[in-house]
């Protein structure tokens, strides 16, 4: 199946639908065992269950930081090259999101929405996607 706005999200069975509810399970089990007994062994169970969950949250929003950041760096080396002159000293102005959304666009139809985004002071991330005709797939984000 294509790549398109409407399934270009990602969801990894293993990460969202496996360890995310046996460590929200781990952590509700952790409460019921406090609520029983307050002693040293069921707190600190209860904190090694909110600290499993505090990675998780965080290995995931590493991850994607670290993708925007590649994704800004390949966007503004894509734009020097796609861009018209007087769009490409623009390029400084693009926000995170801006660049993040327009990396499914087109080269042919990139300049037009790139003007847009910046003329609009669009940076509503789902917004800029949607104005997308030509979706061009990635298909290694994280």
């Amino acid at each position: 199946m294509s790549q398109s706005f409407e399934n270009h999200t990602r969801l990894v069975t293993a990460w969202h639908f496996v360890a995310a509810p046996i460590l929200l399970l781990n952590f509700g089990f952790a409460i019921s065992q406090i609520v029983k007994a307050q002693n040293f062994a069921t707190v600190v169970g209860l904190l090694l269950a909110i600290a499993l969950l505090i990675i998780w949250a965080f290995a995931r929003v590493f991850a994607l930081t670290v993708q925007d950041r590649l994704i800004r760096l390949e966007m503004r080396l894509r734009m020097a090259s796609v861009l018209p002159a007087e769009i490409r000293s623009r390029i400084p102005e693009f926000t995170v999101a801006q660049l993040v959304s327009l990396r499914f666009a087109s080269d042919e139809e990139l300049p037009a929405l790139a003007r847009r985004v910046l003329d609009e002071k669009m940076n509503d991330r789902k917004s800029i996607k949607k104005l997308i005709k030509n979706w061009q797939a990635d298909e290694l984000r994280a």
